[in-house]
């Protein structure tokens, strides 16, 4: 599993712009972490990296799903941590983003089995006593492995 640290704000931004470069319609991408730990700052830096204009990327807590148009096309943005059973996914139109659209899923643990074959996984935590430092590490599962290779991305320090 290959791991950066990110010093502040502009190296989450860094990250999410190289991981923005390779997404392509179908790709899922899964963000897991603490609350507070920074996924929807980095979602929001993804889209907005894909996004002809400036896009308010609010955390979809309440909404549960969000999408946003880009020319790579739909990215659906889902925060499952109000969900209570995985089979909810359907009525958020989890069906229509897998096979039409980039997703980006904050909380899939909620996702039970339910998880795609096909994904990134980032993991992001906060490094102990450091209050803007963040270890992320990434998971290539599928057709996603091998694909960060070419962002040069290096374990180490962003």
């Amino acid at each position: 599993m290959l791991s950066v640290n990110i010093k502040n704000e502009e190296g989450t931004k860094e990250v999410a712009h190289k991981i923005a470069v390779i997404l392509e319609p179908n790709d899922t991408v899964l963000l897991y972490g603490d609350l507070g730990a920074g996924k929807t700052a980095f979602t929001r830096y993804l889209i907005n990296a894909l996004s002809e204009k400036a896009e308010e990327v609010p955390s979809p807590t309440f909404t549960l799903v969000q999408t946003y148009p880009t020319p790579k096309g739909d990215i659906w943005h889902f925060d499952l941590y109000r969900i209570e059973h995985p089979e909810e996914i359907y009525e958020l139109g989890w069906e229509e983003a897998q096979a039409t659209g980039i997703t980006i899923v904050e909380w899939p643990e909620r996702l039970g089995g339910f998880l795609p074959d096909d994904r990134l996984e980032i993991v992001i935590n906060n490094v102990k006593d450091q209050e803007n430092e963040r270890q992320v590490s990434f998971k290539e599962v599928g057709s996603w492995n091998g694909r960060l290779s070419i962002l040069g991305i290096e374990n180490g320090t962003e």
